[in-house]
């Protein structure tokens, strides 16, 4: 018998590339269901990939208020939202579901 122990899988791992990100967003957006919970630990987990501390700062937060608000019990307002997502290099949009 195997006494193999795993690490958590944690998404920002496999985050290396603007690609990755964008189809990480994109299929959770597809799963969210409207849960903003969801989209805000997408967000934490991209900020992790990148420099957490420096994503933090372009967005006008300390490190751990953005932590605290990207978590998966996290609920940013929409300003921090589009501060996040200016400082990763990616902008929000909206297309027509009709």
């Amino acid at each position: 018998m195997s006494n193999e122990t795993f690490a958590p899988f944690d998404s920002a791992d496999y985050l290396n590339s603007f690609e990755d990100v964008t189809a990480y967003l994109e299929a959770v957006l597809d799963d969210a269901d409207d849960d903003p919970s969801v989209i805000a630990a997408a967000l934490g987990a991209i900020a992790r990939s990148r420099n957490f501390s420096q994503i933090a700062r372009e967005a006008g937060m300390s490190r751990e208020g953005l932590y605290k608000a990207l978590s998966a019990d996290g609920n940013p307002s929409l300003a921090t939202v589009l501060k996040v997502a200016h400082a990763l290099g990616l902008r929000l949009h909206f297309e027509a579901t009709a």
